[in-house]
């Protein structure tokens, strides 16, 4: 999507994080900001770029470097990155300062996002539990045996829960990076990006049917621990008396503010997680259309097939056959 405000991208630097892959995201974030001012209506650049660090064990990271030196101290803060490290991927944080850190900014709506061995501080904040994660091959056992309530899934490149996005080689920085600017500025800013870097697109083909990104910066606190809830549980239940349980609400206060915070009603954005978790079964997956209608929430798997289609714009059958990596697709 695109945005008219800047909003903020930070760097974390914890001890032993990879420089070059720091400063990559730095340039890369830098050319997507010249890519949207030249084909959005921008004055300025719409990302700001900052890199966070603790000046000592135990105290709150803290910004050591800021594009936009000008920018006012509470510019939106979007999205925080845990950068690879090339050091052996063992995370201490004795005193628990970053973890609780990036926890409370989760809370307030910040994406997280970890590269390579980024995996273990992001495991470490406990976010992930029951939740799917990559990391690179090499490091996937001894991530789940430190994290045994984490789903690692070291066969996918990149994984985007919305909240959370994990990315698995130590290059795999340039698909991080645009699928946030594709998030954040849109598919043209993205395509241009990485055009520019010669990069490919992340899931290029997926483009035409773009994957759900759900509003998390909208400050309704209510609002975002459901939407918490519904992405840790998959959106398994949509029952209103449920999820305005979950949320401390009533159900018509609900109802209402959730629309305004998220644009879209309590069904259809459960439809979208649905729908969202679907298409990665169809994609990786060899299990038949009615067991993957199952898997999310569906016992009636026509139904699944009509909120799917017109989501998608192609059918659970189609979309396999396009966009599968099972060579023994099952027909819809």
């Amino acid at each position: 999507m695109q945005t008219t405000q800047a909003v903020e991208i930070g760097l974390v630097l914890y001890p032993g994080a990879q420089q070059a892959a720091v400063l990559g995201l730095t340039d890369l974030f830098a050319v997507a900001n010249r890519e949207a001012l030249s084909h959005l209506p921008h004055a300025e650049p719409p990302l700001r770029i900052t890199h966070w660090q603790q000046n000592q064990p135990g105290d709150l990271p803290v910004r050591v470097f800021d594009s936009s030196s000008g920018a006012s101290a509470d510019a939106l803060l979007s999205a925080l990155i845990l950068p690879p490290t090339l050091n052996e991927p063992v995370f201490a944080d004795d005193t628990g300062t970053l973890s609780a850190w990036l926890v409370a900014r989760h809370g307030e709506g910040v994406a997280l996002a970890s590269v390579c061995a980024g995996a273990f501080p992001l495991a470490a904040t406990g976010l992930l539990t029951g939740r799917k994660m990559t990391t690179h091959w090499a490091y996937a056992t001894l991530l789940q045996e430190r994290h045994p309530d984490v789903r690692v899934d070291a066969d996918q490149l990149i994984i985007d829960d919305g909240d959370i996005i994990t990315a698995g080689g130590l290059m795999a920085w340039t698909d991080l990076g645009l699928r946030l600017v594709d998030r954040l500025l849109g598919p043209t800013v993205m395509i241009e990006t990485a055009r520019t870097l010669l990069v490919d697109p992340p899931g290029r083909e997926q483009r035409y049917y773009s994957l759900f990104s759900p509003r998390l910066t909208h400050a309704d606190a209510a609002v975002l621990k459901l939407q918490h809830w519904l992405q840790a549980t998959q959106a398994k239940e949509m029952a209103l008396p449920i999820l305005a349980a979950q949320a401390g609400l009533q159900e018509r206060t609900l109802l209402r503010r959730f629309q305004r915070a998220t644009g879209m009603t309590t069904t259809e954005y459960c439809q979208r997680l649905r729908v969202g978790r679907a298409q990665e079964l169809l994609q990786f997956d060899k299990a038949s259309v009615e067991r993957v209608a199952w898997e999310v929430g569906y016992s009636d798997a026509g139904a699944f097939r009509k909120v799917f289609t017109r989501i998608v714009g192609l059918s659970p059958g189609e979309y396999r056959r396009r966009f599968g990596n099972s060579t023994r697709a099952s027909r819809s």
